[in-house]
């Protein structure tokens, strides 16, 4: 009876490892036939596009574009079925085609991302913002409801590298797709959305930073993916004197420390040479090996543009943000934000 039993357990335990092991197989397989599917889909879809718009975009036949275009949808419904290539359908990958000329960021994008993601950005007129939102969708694992919120949240004007030129812009994103590396003006903004503090009027430094504690998990989401607490009123003695940081984080993916300094007002020039001291103590002390030195992010109610210019702060590894506790109307923002990106590129001599 022992030996039955005995056996019986090994059994058991063995068919247990096994289902175990094998589901973990058909999971994985089922996984990468689903990448693989949607990816050639996408490319089925852009090429489907591109060799329609080679026939209706070009010479005499671009008059007969829609009798054209309708024929060739009724002709593929009827042969492959009505999902995915009514009139419609077609026309979107007719623009789809249109707008991603290049077919190797193409491919690159669809082994990630869903046609839905594509179809996300086709409205956005700016090549360059469309490029950023897929390239930070791919390297942020967004789903197509996140997308649409950052789109809508203007995260594009608002990150830094919008500031930058084209081609530093393009490079930059070029980075994350090919290396999976991300600029630090990627990674920070400028206005950071603090709403959920619930704070207006008169406040103090301390009820901001209390808030944003209180908040962690709301203030991590708008900094960005890749953020990890590390600690508040982080203490640090020089020359025997007591200064101490409001905010310090680690950002993954840059590899470094990023140390936060909340300030009520305009920015000053003087908060430079605070900044510095942090970032120097810090890279002294807590820096680990093989991790990058760490970046400071000044966050001001209002900005200082001249004086962030003039310091020249990014050599020192310094970013200035503003942030706003109450959001304004919608149009107002996209409206300073064009404005504040206009400026940058004229400071930058870009035309």
């Amino acid at each position: 009876m022992k030996d039955v039993a005995k056996k019986s357990s090994f059994i058991i335990k063995t068919t247990k490892e096994l289902l175990r092991d094998i589901r973990v197989l058909i999971q994985e397989a089922r996984s990468r036939v689903a990448v693989k599917v949607n990816q050639e889909t996408t490319l089925l879809y852009w090429n489907i596009g591109r060799r329609i718009n080679e026939d209706v975009l070009s010479g005499k036949r671009a008059e007969y574009g829609r009798q054209i275009v309708s024929t060739v949808s009724a002709q593929l419904q009827q042969e492959f079925g009505s999902h995915g290539f009514d009139e419609k359908s077609i026309r979107r990958m007719m623009q789809f085609a249109a707008t991603f000329t290049d077919s190797d960021i193409v491919a690159t994008l669809s082994r990630q991302l869903s046609w839905s993601h594509f179809v996300e950005v086709l409205p956005l007129s700016d090549e360059v913002k469309r490029d950023f939102y897929l390239t930070m969708a791919m390297h942020e694992g967004w789903g197509i409801r996140t997308l649409r919120e950052k789109i809508g949240g203007m995260l594009y004007e608002r990150s830094l590298i919008s500031d930058k030129p084209e081609g530093i812009i393009r490079s930059a994103l070029s980075d994350i797709r090919t290396k999976g590396t991300i600029s630090p003006d990627v990674v920070f903004k400028s206005p950071y959305f603090l709403d959920f503090t619930g704070l207006h009027g008169v406040y103090s430094e301390a009820s901001l930073e209390d808030r944003l504690i209180l908040h962690l998990e709301q203030f991590i989401m708008e900094l960005g993916a890749g953020f990890s607490f590390v600690a508040r009123q982080k203490r640090m003695i020089v020359d025997g004197e007591d200064f101490y940081l409001d905010l310090l984080f680690y950002h993954r993916k840059l590899r470094r420390l990023i140390a936060i300094d909340l300030k009520l007002g305009r920015f000053k020039a003087a908060y430079k040479g605070q900044m510095e001291l942090y970032l120097r103590w810090l890279e002294k002390h807590e820096m680990q090996a093989g991790e990058e030195s760490p970046l400071g992010l000044i966050l001001c109610a209002e900005g200082g543009r001249e004086q962030i210019e003039l310091l020249q702060l990014d050599k020192a590894g310094i970013r200035v943000a503003q942030y706003l506790t109450a959001l304004p109307d919608k149009k107002l923002l996209k409206r300073e934000l064009r404005l504040s990106l206009e400026h940058a590129r004229e400071y930058s001599g870009e035309s």
